[in-house]
């Protein structure tokens, strides 16, 4: 057992365990705050003390990790005879008379034990460190990294500084967070959590996964307006704000598209972005308003070959995920909970009317009047809003099929009424070249074989102010500006898109207010 966690009396006063402050009263965490602010305006006093409670830098030589990875090897007992200068949060101290013991922590979760003696420190510093230092300071020692004689490694600190006062005591690092905290407070989550920690790690991973992906297919990354003069790019319920240079109000993008195809027809012929979304709408497991969003363009593709694309990211993009894993090369993710899911081989791609017409047990194309879907809607129960073919059959297919999908799915070809910006399929009148894909249960991504004919594209955007009219809120209107661009050529194109939020979701099983570092929240 090493010395931080033997049981062992306490020097009065001393904390020896973090108290939980989303627990403890208010009063307790007031008093706690009074007792820390003394502490900081004592260390502010001693000019002698470099920098006070919140020194410019500390004379830091190497990190916890790199302490580790270096001398993690010591016999018990073993003096490495190298001094070096570490820093880290206090995450547990036990204070003894002339022996104290502590832990720091890195920003990786690595932690470290330091060993400040009387013998190596003296009678004032020493008695400077037990008055001055509580848990949840950033501290730096400097001293020789040895490994204690129950073979712990550690630092026998000659020097210790503070470097940067906490005033807020942590919750006890023993204990779970409440989801509420986590969220509202991931600062918390992030020093007291490794999952919390890892899952932005994860992250960071298979946003670099993707852009090597892209990479190596020729993409260029742009960058495209998020306050835009009108809405479009998606069925969605746009945020609205007001721009004071130009009186007049502007919306903050629902989707990169339409500026995305404007690029497409200068001569941008692989073409993708990963920025912020908003959309005024419902938060959920699935759902945020603010969100991280991938779409990309590539000429002479179509929806078959952009779900190539798709697969291929996805599938990357795990295999980045297991780096340092048992599972290491495989495309094979581990959720949360310990479920296995394997991401990896040809996905399958299925037909939305032919799985709907086998649910339903009768026949649904896209020439079945809407009395007819309106009607097997009311018998199961289907609540539809302002419904037309499109929505209905959507939501009828959600009814009956999506919850049976359990592998990665492509669902293929929708009702032309949903997707305004999808060119016609080549062979089924009344459908269009799109698919969903599926993953968990959820919808992860969304490709399409894209509508470069302004004639038709026209129409589909007066279609789209008629919905809006009645009193559809997430309806586009038709954008001239865009029709324009499209007037001069746009090359035969795929496209997709994938929200970077749900990503996370399909490789770890989280939330989505787990994969989003701040989520916004009530």
């Amino acid at each position: 057992m090493s010395e931080q966690n033997a049981a062992a009396p306490s020097a009065p006063g001393a904390e020896t365990t973090a108290p939980a402050a989303d627990a403890a009263g208010a009063a307790e965490v007031f008093e706690q705050k009074r007792v820390r602010l003394e502490k900081r305006d004592r260390l502010n006093e001693g000019a002698e003390l470099a920098g006070g409670a919140y020194p410019v830098s500390v004379p830091v030589t190497t990190t916890i990790p790199a302490v580790r990875a270096t001398w993690g090897r010591l016999e018990t007992g073993e003096e490495s005879g190298e001094t070096v200068g570490i820093a880290g949060r206090v995450v547990f101290q036990r204070n003894t008379g002339k022996l104290c013991f502590g832990s720091l922590q890195a920003g990786d979760g690595e932690r470290i034990q330091v060993m400040v003696s009387l013998a190596e420190v003296g009678e004032e510093s020493l008695a400077r460190y037990k008055e001055l230092v509580d848990l949840g300071d950033h501290l730096f020692v400097r001293g020789q990294v040895i490994s204690s004689r129950r073979g712990e490694l550690s630092i026998m600190v000659s020097e210790w500084r503070i470097a940067a006062k906490a005033i807020m005591p942590l919750p006890n690092m023993y204990a779970e967070l409440s989801e509420e905290t986590r969220v509202r407070q991931r600062y918390l989550d992030l020093i007291q959590r490794p999952q919390a920690r890892s899952n932005v790690v994860t992250r960071a991973r298979t946003m670099a996964s993707l852009r090597r992906t892209f990479a190596e297919r020729d993409y260029i990354e742009v960058e495209t307006p998020m306050l835009q003069t009108m809405h479009g790019g998606a069925s969605a319920r746009p945020f609205i704000t007001h721009s004071n240079a130009f009186d007049t109000e502007l919306y903050l993008r629902i989707a990169p598209e339409l500026y995305l195809k404007r690029a497409a027809v200068g001569g941008l012929e692989r073409v993708f972005e990963i920025n912020r979304n908003f959309r005024n709408e419902g938060a959920d497991s699935t759902h945020s308003p603010e969100f991280a969003m991938l779409e990309a363009y590539e000429a002479y593709s179509d929806y078959h070959g952009i779900a190539d694309l798709t697969q291929a990211l996805v599938q990357n993009a795990a295999l980045a995920a297991n780096v340092g894993t048992e599972r290491e090369g495989t495309h094979v993710v581990q959720w949360a909970d310990g479920t296995l899911f394997d991401l990896g081989g040809d996905w399958d791609r299925i037909s939305m009317y032919g799985t709907l017409s086998e649910a339903a047990g009768r026949e649904i194309t896209p020439e079945t009047p809407v009395p007819d879907l309106q009607a097997i809607a009311d018998a199961e129960g289907v609540q539809v809003q302002l419904p037309n073919h499109g929505k209905l059959v959507e939501e009828l297919w959600e009814h009956f099929v999506k919850d049976g999908l359990t592998r990665p799915t492509f669902v293929m070809d929708f009702p032309v009424e949903t997707s305004p910006l999808t060119r016609h399929h080549r062979t089924i009148p009344g459908v269009v070249e799109k698919w969903d894909l599926y993953v968990r249960g959820f919808e992860l991504a969304t490709g399409y074989s894209e509508l470069v004919d302004p004639v038709v594209q026209r129409e589909r955007f007066v279609q789209q102010a008629a919905e809006a009219a009645r009193g559809d809120d997430e309806a586009m209107g038709v954008d001239e500006e865009f029709l324009r661009a499209l007037e001069h050529g746009m090359p035969p194109t795929g496209g997709m898109g994938m929200g970077m939020d749900r990503l996370l979701m399909a490789l770890t099983g989280l939330g989505i207010r787990e994969t989003i570092l701040f989520p916004l929240v009530k």
